[in-house]
């Protein structure tokens, strides 16, 4: 029997070969890299100690469910809403694209913040002032930049950003195993981080809000103009097969090494880490955190601002959309601590994801699929209610 291919979600994946998919690839592996590798190890640690591997293949797993539904709606709700027909979907849309421009403002502060957090560090002037002080400096600097026009061809920064953070992860993944290894063949075991003194719900809720640290797969639900479906489809899915095995062996190889903060946690733990394999990490990794953080909020004010002159049909233009990003994005930079940004900008994307649940439910008649829809959809709606930030 032959597929009614006028059915939104009818059709057989396309064959695509790597270098055709590579491309769509490298924004959703930049953001999905861009901080979380930098405060992954330190907040899991704080918050379940010994169990932060098995925590970690659980955000690993929930952000591979979320970015199931993004896909299906890349496949199937695209269609419905380029035809105008589903008021419904088209309105649930419009409202995940509101709650995502919100997800990216708190991004930008999130990750100048971390950026501030480890080049602060290498100077020895690491204290919440100053973080919040540079923080805004450098957002301050994105906005003037946009304003002027100028943060177009920053972009491209982001491939470099990509590239060098793959690169220190390699060296720290294999620097870290090497570590370990040493370490058993001298002690005969591993040490592993002291289990902190919490709640089974105090270290659910905690977890609940790392999700930011896996976030960016999404983004190929809105590069339509660049690359076809199948491509966007097999980007974000090939993206974080690779992307979440890799976060997974990396917090695997760093617990051991973690005991030595002796249960001192910060968001910028990962260099004293660093520094116990090797004093010749550190540098590359602030340089690495730096550069990846800033083009990471140059993308996410850019996409910030031109979401929000799609959304209001042109009233509010790019300009005076880098204003609003900046001048929120500053003003969060004072109010809260960075565990604290990344729990609210966890509770954002959950909130844009649980929308897209909502689209697709509203698009799909698979009974199958609407049940996938409500199981991720009550997980993130816990996350949206419950998370807590670490510390």
């Amino acid at each position: 029997m032959k597929r009614n291919q006028t059915h939104p979600c009818a059709g057989e994946s396309e064959s695509r070969t790597l270098r055709q998919v590579i491309p769509a690839m490298s924004i959703p592996l930049a953001s999905i890299f861009g901080s979380g590798f930098l405060v992954i190890v330190p907040v899991l640690a704080s918050s379940v100690g010994a169990y932060s591997l098995l925590a970690m293949v659980v955000v690993a797993f929930v952000a591979f469910q979320a970015g199931a539904v993004v896909r299906h709606n890349i496949l199937c709700a695209e269609p419905v809403l380029a035809a105008g027909k589903n008021r419904k979907a088209i309105m649930l849309e419009r409202l995940s694209s509101l709650a995502l421009v919100a997800a990216y403002i708190v991004s930008v502060c999130l990750y100048v913040h971390i950026l501030s957090s480890f080049v602060l560090v290498f100077f020895e002037m690491d204290t919440a002032f100053n973080k919040s002080l540079l923080t805004t400096l450098v957002i301050g600097v994105i906005t003037l930049i946009g304003v002027m026009g100028g943060l177009k061809p920053l972009e491209k920064m982001e491939s470099w950003a990509l590239y060098l953070t793959l690169l220190i992860l390699t060296v720290l993944l294999f620097a870290f195993a090497f570590y370990d290894i040493s370490s058993y063949v001298e002690a005969g075991s591993f040490s592993m981080p002291a289990m902190p003194q919490r709640s089974t719900w105090e270290m659910i809720t905690i977890v609940a809000g790392t999700l930011i640290v896996v976030q960016g797969f999404e983004t190929t639900r809105y590069l339509g103009r660049s690359f076809d479906t199948w491509t966007r489809i097999l980007a974000s899915r090939w993206s974080q097969y690779l992307s979440l095995t890799v976060y997974i062996v990396f917090v695997a190889l760093a617990l051991p090494i973690v005991a030595t903060l002796n249960g001192d946690y910060a968001e910028n733990s990962l260099i004293l880490l660093a520094a116990e394999v090797s004093v010749l990490l550190v540098a590359p990794l602030i340089i690495a955190a730096g550069l990846s953080q800033f083009s990471a909020a140059v993308a996410d004010t850019l996409a910030a601002a031109e979401n929000m002159a799609e959304i209001t049909h042109g009233r509010v233009n790019q300009r005076w959309g880098y204003l609003l990003v900046g001048g929120i994005a500053m003003a969060l930079a004072w109010s809260s601590s960075t565990f604290e940004i990344i729990t609210l900008a966890s509770r954002a994307f959950a909130l844009y994801y649980l929308l897209q649940c909502f689209v697709g439910y509203s698009v799909c008649s698979n009974y199958r699929q609407r049940v996938r829809f409500i199981g991720v959809g009550l997980v993130l709606l816990f996350v949206l209610v419950f998370a807590v930030p670490a510390g």
